[in-house]
């Protein structure tokens, strides 16, 4: 698996604590920024993500801002893409398991570093379970269209 990783200035040092993680675990990712703690637009962290996920380069990816609820909205605006801003662990598995999501969405100033690890953690192992689910998901997509 390879996971496309981006934030804004907001979330720029959860970033960092989740590409630690990510290294101890050796899955691999693309950080396609920001690279600091210098003001950005998050919409163009949210496209680069998307159209890295859409493209097929990486199979997930993984959005942080301040609230997260920014970097959510603006990827969901991708065809193709299903981002869910999870604050707990619960709705993480239940983002993968019933709407196959494909990016994960989180807050810097609403999660801490231990719950985020927690979060990404049951994410990435979580997989779509399908069944009456990706009849949904389907038509998601026919939205889309």
């Amino acid at each position: 698996m390879r996971v496309a990783i981006g934030s804004d200035h907001g979330g720029f040092h959860l970033k960092e604590e989740i590409k630690n993680f990510l290294t101890e675990k050796g899955i691999a990712f693309q950080d396609v920024g920001t690279h600091s703690t210098e003001s950005v637009d998050y919409p163009d962290i949210s496209l680069n993500v998307a159209r890295t996920v859409v493209s097929g380069e990486c199979d997930r990816g993984i959005l942080i801002c301040g609230t997260g609820i920014g970097v959510s909205i603006a990827a969901n605006k991708v065809k193709g893409i299903r981002a869910a801003l999870c604050h707990d662990v619960f709705s993480a598995q239940m983002s993968r398991e019933h709407n196959d999501a494909n990016i994960l969405t989180m807050g810097e100033r609403v999660v801490g570093p231990g719950l985020a690890l927690a979060i990404v953690d049951k994410w990435l192992t979580t997989e779509f379970i399908g069944g009456r689910h990706a009849r949904r998901v389907c038509k998601i997509a026919d939205i889309e269209k």
